[in-house]
């Protein structure tokens, strides 16, 4: 009888840390309100254990070899020829990996999935586990989108010992999983999407994709607050976490790397949602510049770099006169906290005063901007709207501001300038310090302009020769 003992624990929904009561603040995490009652059954635990194992191959003893022993030249990716994507996994999806791919509803993780699945398809066996839309559904999506391949095979299936048997029997080359808040492993009597069955799920489809060296793509749903719902342990389990950003309103996506253990996490993609699915936007400078207002005050371009690709956009900045006792403040694209940092600079060090005016700053095309660099083109486009002053229409500024009002220099300013010039920037203001490290006859098309601090800054940004 007390072999089929039933308790109940609390879970962190963020970290995965366990308690036998409730409590407001978890320990582990130091987040409030995120236990969640579990129910489990103690006796069927050792049954659950024992069939995670499905594809584990028992009673092999695998000995250590040594690292000089160990050969890397034929790691296998697979290429999609979405070149956005393909960046942003360092060059492919490496065989035997697993992916977590990430964004609010709606954003477009399955139209993606799909679209890799009918360039892959061609070449790789491809199975597609769908616990959320039947076999039409996917078919009739499909439809839209043009996806015609012999070796893409699908299954609505939400057992989770299920799939991976299927997965075994069937030996693809690739598996999407939409979604893994769907899946249910049985032995656990906690509903779907809790923390313990999105993680023991996530285990077994780990040791799938390692044991037969099948590379496995998860989808995964978002909380309120934009993380990957689910506790952290999910993302250290997966090989790579993908995240898809963008307004639901606006027609582009940027996809990021949060982690990556086979490339750069710097790395992003974009592309733009059409009738026919989302295509790449190789030039995103570009298309984040169009519709660029002339002659108007509050507008300035930086130059900001993800990874190694230099991107320019436009960052508009509004002051006007506060109508209450407290003015507002509201940052979209850019750190709010940043923000107020560069206002307190402006005002101590350069005599801009803004204390009694609400101040808004929006990166225009629903990017985000976390680098320092993009520091000076913030607080230009800030002084232009406070002086009413139209910054040069061929001006751009990139650079970090100090708490003493120094601009201090960044890196990898000569790439910077190369994109700014191809886009017909031909006066680019930067650090003094990053101009002494460049060869200005490198650049016979633009005018460099080198500044100490944010009043030198300004007045190259609005004066002519």
């Amino acid at each position: 009888m007390g072999s089929n003992k039933i308790k109940s624990m609390y879970v962190c929904s963020e970290c995965g840390w366990e308690s036998s009561k409730w409590v407001g603040k978890c320990q582990g995490c130091g987040s409030w309100n995120t236990m969640q009652e579990e129910i489990r059954n103690t006796a069927a635990k050792s049954t659950a254990s024992s069939k995670i194992g499905i594809v584990s191959v028992q009673g092999v003893y695998a000995p250590p070899v040594a690292m000089r022993d160990i050969d890397t030249r034929n790691e296998e990716r697979y290429k999609t020829n979405l070149k956005e994507f393909d960046r942003v996994l360092g060059g492919g999806i490496v065989k035997g990996s697993l992916v977590l791919l990430g964004g609010d509803p709606g954003i477009g993780k399955s139209t993606i999935l799909l679209q890799v699945c009918n360039r892959l398809g061609n070449m790789l066996k491809i199975l597609y586990v769908s616990g959320e839309e039947s076999k039409r559904q996917i078919k009739l999506r499909a439809d839209r989108l043009e996806v015609n391949c012999d070796n893409l095979y699908v299954v609505t299936e939400t057992d989770i010992e299920i799939i991976a048997q299927i997965i075994k029997n069937e030996n693809p080359d690739l598996v999407i999983i939409d979604s893994i808040q769907t899946m249910n492993l049985n032995e656990l009597s906690s509903s779907p999407g809790s923390v313990t069955q999105v993680r023991e799920c996530t285990n077994l489809l780990m040791k799938t994709a390692k044991s037969l060296e099948i590379s496995v793509i998860i989808v995964g749903h978002v909380n309120k607050d934009g993380a990957i719902a689910g506790p952290k342990v999910l993302e250290h389990i997966v090989d790579a976490v993908l995240h898809f950003e963008g307004d639901k309103q606006m027609s582009y996506r940027i996809l990021r790397a949060v982690k990556n253990r086979y490339g750069s996490t710097n790395e992003i993609g974009v592309f733009q949602m059409t009738n026919d699915g989302l295509s790449e936007v190789e030039n995103p400078s570009m298309m984040l510049l169009s519709g660029r207002p002339k002659n108007v005050s509050g507008t300035c371009v930086a130059c900001a770099m993800e990874g190694s690709r230099p991107i320019l956009a436009e960052i508009q900045g509004l002051v006007t006169n506060s109508g209450f006792g407290n003015p507002r403040r509201m940052s979209t694209g850019f750190d709010y906290n940043r923000m107020n940092l560069i206002l307190a600079v402006l005002e101590k060090r350069a005599g801009y005063f803004f204390s009694n005016a609400d101040t808004y700053i929006n990166v225009v095309g629903g990017l985000r901007l976390d680098e320092p660099a993009v520091d000076l083109a913030v607080a230009m486009s800030l002084v232009s709207s406070l002086k009413d002053t139209a910054i040069l229409e061929n001006a751009l500024a990139f650079g970090e501001i100090g708490l003493a009002g120094e601009i201090r220099g960044v890196s990898q300013a000569s790439a910077r300038i190369s994109e700014a010039i191809r886009l017909g920037f031909s006066k680019i203001v930067l650090p003094y310090q990053n101009l002494k490290n460049i060869k200005k006859e490198n650049y016979p098309d633009a005018e460099l302009v080198g500044v100490r601090n944010i009043r030198d800054a300004f007045r190259a940004m609005t004066e002519n020769k």
